[in-house]
């Protein structure tokens, strides 16, 4: 069953949809299963007893860097195969709500983590507080914007804003909160370039199809093509903060469990900081 896993996980990474069941194809695999547990059945339990164990990670995308700097020290001290899959937290849930075979989901916010919760697709007990993030501001490293503060912005000095799309992606949430606190949104909402993740974001104002871009410091900080112009109000918005919990589906609980609190340890929130995160 580890390939039928492995299979679903990767359908809803491509077309982010339910796939169909393959009646055949899973028919054929069990037939192949059963087959090779008939000629290794007296040795079995010895072989599988080495094998790593895969867990299925659903993060948001502003966490890439640091995680793809955590899987191998990770895999290299536990017996187990991490998989990623990054992208906007609403857009992970929705995969989740969807039937997505995950073992664990760290989102940028909370909102996303409690709607699982209310739907019983998360185990409300493993939910902990991964880690935290700033809102900032950043345009590439050659440009001439020069602003201190969210109120700064002009609608005449730029042509494009990118920001993630509020309606599944943390930080573009955050960013509406701040900019309608200001009264900015009605005004710049018509120079608005929605992305599907906060790494659009960042790529947009790096190649320069957007002027201003609206990113995590953590974001921010992984490019040497931005630079940070302000970062914004906490008081404005929500508090970012990056909750991780195993799903209610998950059938590696504890293993689950094991790499969140690796998350929480000294080495894990070490790894985090180095990549501008901040619990």
């Amino acid at each position: 069953m580890k390939h039928i896993k492995m299979l679903l996980f990767a359908l809803f990474v491509i077309v982010f949809v339910v796939a169909c069941s393959n009646d055949g194809g899973e028919e054929e695999t069990t037939t192949n299963e059963s087959e090779e547990s008939a000629t290794n059945e007296s040795d079995e339990g010895t072989k599988s007893e080495g094998e790593p164990a895969e867990l299925f990670i659903s993060a948001a995308a502003s966490l890439t860097d640091a995680m793809d700097e955590i899987k191998p020290l990770y895999e290299e001290e536990h017996n187990v195969e991490l998989t990623f899959n990054f992208a906007g937290s609403g857009k992970l849930a929705q995969q989740i709500q969807q039937g997505a075979p995950v073992d664990v989901f760290i989102s940028a916010n909370e909102n996303w983590m409690d709607t699982l919760v209310e739907e019983n697709l998360i185990k409300e007990d493993t939910r902990v507080d991964v880690t935290g993030n700033k809102l900032v501001l950043i345009v590439r490293k050659d440009s001439t914007i020069d602003y201190s503060s969210f109120e700064d912005i002009e609608l005449d000095d730029v042509e494009q804003i990118a920001i993630g799309n509020p309606e599944s992606v943390p930080a573009g949430e955050y960013t509406e909160a701040v900019l309608k606190a200001i009264d900015k949104w009605d005004e710049l909402e018509s120079k608005f370039v929605f992305a599907q993740d906060v790494r659009q974001v960042l790529t947009y104002v790096e190649t320069g199809n957007a002027e201003i871009g609206f990113v995590y410091e953590s974001d921010a900080i992984s490019s040497d093509q931005v630079k940070i112009l302000t970062e914004s109000d906490p008081s404005m918005h929500d508090a970012i903060i990056y909750p991780g919990a195993v799903t209610a589906d998950s059938e590696q609980e504890e293993k689950a469990n094991q790499f969140i609190e690796f998350l929480l340890s000294d080495e894990g929130q070490e790894i985090l900081g180095k990549y501008g995160f901040n619990k």
